[in-house]
């Protein structure tokens, strides 16, 4: 049997005046594993992540942390938890010890002020008061405060969204650490090499539902394909339709999917080297001008456009 460090059946939460965030979503995250709770603005993601967390009561549907219940082991759990928002708000007048050592006190056990400034690499920041620190240091301030109960489930919602690249790293680095000790992570995010780099298994959540499951290579995979080829056509025809017929790109060898917007278009193959010089070919007939080309592996955002028809942007507020 699966040790599940969270398990949420049938949940629902529905807002004053009928608005509806999670409609019946069912959740299984396994005790040591790194989860990715994604998907698109107005998905349900921070919706349903504080309501795991106990800062929201579901409408319905039932939710398990760490074989406790809210309303029945509140403490236990709580005891057991740490939660890094998506926006943290610490007292700009203490220091980073001393806020460390606050959060700290609200533990039964822990580790020590020292050992979490350590783990974020701000030693030379110790008396340093919160009010003077950089974005990215207040940011794996945050994470350390919520890592100083030493807690067996750690929630982060996005935890790196708008941190420069070494800060990002720096957050990435401890929770490799964190995961490789047994502890359990359930990560949302907007970055998608972020979700492909720590998380074991994703989610992806669309209208309150989630919509696919799995390893990340298991979603790339399942679009068919190893690579995108993109490309751009100056058409002097018309800028709302393909220079070649969608259905005549389908027959390429190996293409799997056809996305075209106007005058970009990508494909989804498995097999470039031989989707390429056809490609070319037909390109060299009237089909217009090729004024760009691209060869990449497909990625998790690839997977969201295709499931959702959306990107992911930055500010999800539900």
């Amino acid at each position: 049997m699966i040790d599940l460090a969270i398990r949420c059946k049938n949940l629902t939460k529905v807002y004053p005046g009928g608005v509806s965030a999670v409609s019946g979503l069912d959740l299984e995250v396994r005790t040591g594993e790194c989860f990715g709770l994604l998907g698109p603005n107005g998905a349900g993601k921070t919706t349903t992540i504080e309501v795991l967390e106990g800062i929201l009561k579901p409408t319905s549907g039932q939710v398990e942390i760490l074989g406790h219940t809210w309303g029945n082991g509140d403490r236990a759990i709580r005891e057991r938890i740490g939660i890094s928002l998506q926006e943290t708000r610490l007292s700009e007048k203490l220091t980073v010890r001393e806020t460390l050592k606050l959060f700290r006190s609200f533990y039964p056990t822990g580790i020590s002020p020292e050992e979490g400034i350590e783990l974020i690499s701000l030693s030379e920041k110790t008396n340093a008061r919160v009010g003077k620190l950089s974005g990215g240091q207040r940011q794996r301030l945050a994470v350390a405060c919520a890592l100083v109960g030493n807690p067996a489930l750690l929630f982060l919602d996005e935890p790196t969204t708008g941190l420069d690249p070494q800060s990002r790293r720096k957050i990435w680095d401890l929770l490799r650490r964190f995961r490789s000790e047994g502890h359990t992570v359930l990560l949302t995010t907007h970055y998608m090499d972020e979700a492909e780099r720590l998380c074991d298994r994703v989610a992806v959540v669309d209208h309150g539902k989630v919509i696919a499951l799995g390893s990340p290579n298991e979603l790339i995979a399942s679009l068919g394909g190893e690579h995108m080829i993109e490309f751009s056509v100056a058409n002097g025809s018309s800028s709302s339709s393909a220079p070649i017929p969608e259905s005549e790109l389908r027959s390429l060898p190996g293409v799997s999917a056809v996305r075209v917007d106007g005058v970009e278009i990508t494909l989804t193959a498995s097999e470039p080297h031989l989707v390429l010089p056809r490609l070319l070919e037909r390109l060299g007939g009237n089909s217009g001008e090729l004024t760009r080309l691209s060869i990449r592996h497909t990625s998790l955002e690839d997977v969201f456009v295709e499931l959702t028809g959306r990107h992911l942007r930055d500010g999800d507020t539900s």
